[in-house]
């Protein structure tokens, strides 16, 4: 497992690499100059020199590469061009909130959306699989936005049950202002979840060993809870894995709304102050959250499969 899993960290140093260069020519070549883009179009000759100066700008572009692929190795992107605070440190204070917004939420829409999943596909063709998966599609349909407007009109504003914008770092006051932002994650999400799932499931509940499950004698709730979500679990852990680097990264939507300073929101300020060193980093680390992630993917298909053998 241990090679393994080192082999195909490996095998994700090249992809790192690829976009790397990728993010390198969208930003340097083709993105026009950041500087001038930061500064705007009254900005002095001095004032351009001096930045570009700072910021090893004016250097070829081969030593400008190489120099990021330093930043990389290093986990040091420079200092940001707006708060002239270090990258890191603008990119750390916004991942607690994120996640604070995005970890609740998963494990809520999964727990629930397996659940509805495993009903549904019990009772298939049937009134109540046709409901479910009606009401499904019908929250698929609606935009996330219309969710966050409706939501903070009706629950936040007409009956003022939660917080309609905010957010306080404490361990404890942090909820009231997170609470209805993961209520709209949670609704947004099962209606993809369950019908992924759901069909996902639906393959397992024809197979011969669920027809001797119910032979035995064993009862429905165990056959679909314990017999039949186990031999469905590579799916739903493909689902899953899927989420895991938008945890970090936040969703841009909400913490905008509902004014949570994530990582979410801290792009959307980097990308309206052309705040190049920030976009850059961001940029970079959801490419290295995606490598590592597929990674660990392989390695839960074998931990909760073990016809899968690791090779």
């Amino acid at each position: 497992m241990t090679r393994y899993v080192l082999r195909r960290l490996l095998h994700g140093v090249p992809i790192v690499l690829g976009v790397s260069v990728i993010t390198f020519l969208l930003f340097y070549v083709f993105g026009g100059d950041p500087v001038l883009q930061f500064l705007g179009r009254h900005a002095t000759p001095d004032q351009i020199a001096a930045l570009e100066r700072e910021y090893g700008l004016d250097a070829p572009l081969y030593i400008q590469y190489l120099a990021y692929l330093k930043e990389i190795a290093t986990l040091d992107f420079g200092l940001s061009f707006v708060t002239r605070e270090p990258v890191a440190d603008v990119l750390w204070r916004g991942v607690g909130p994120s996640l604070s917004l995005t970890v609740p939420a998963l494990f809520a829409t999964t727990i629930l959306s397996v659940s509805v999943a495993l009903i549904a596909a019990h009772f298939r063709g049937r009134p109540l699989d046709r409901s479910l998966m009606v009401l499904a599609v019908a929250g698929m349909s609606v935009s996330f936005l219309v969710y966050i407007v409706v939501g903070q009109y009706l629950l936040a504003f007409e009956w003022p049950l939660f917080h309609i914008h905010g957010y306080r770092p404490g361990l404890v006051e942090r909820w009231p202002y997170l609470s209805l932002p993961i209520l709209i994650l949670i609704v947004v999400g099962m209606g993809y979840d369950t019908r992924f799932y759901r069909s996902a499931i639906a393959e397992e509940v024809d197979k011969d060993y669920v027809t001797t499950a119910y032979a035995k004698g064993l009862g429905t709730p165990r056959v679909l809870f314990v017999h039949v979500l186990k031999n469905a679990m590579v799916p739903i852990v493909t689902r899953v894995m899927i989420s895991v680097p938008f945890l970090v990264t936040g969703s841009l939507l909400l913490e905008s709304f509902f004014g949570i300073p994530g990582l979410g929101g801290t792009l959307l300020d980097a990308l309206d102050t052309a705040d190049f060193p920030v976009i850059k980093a961001y940029t970079i680390l959801v490419s290295v959250l995606f490598v590592v992630t597929n990674v660990l993917t392989d390695v839960f298909y074998a931990w909760v499969d073990p016809r899968i053998r690791l090779s």
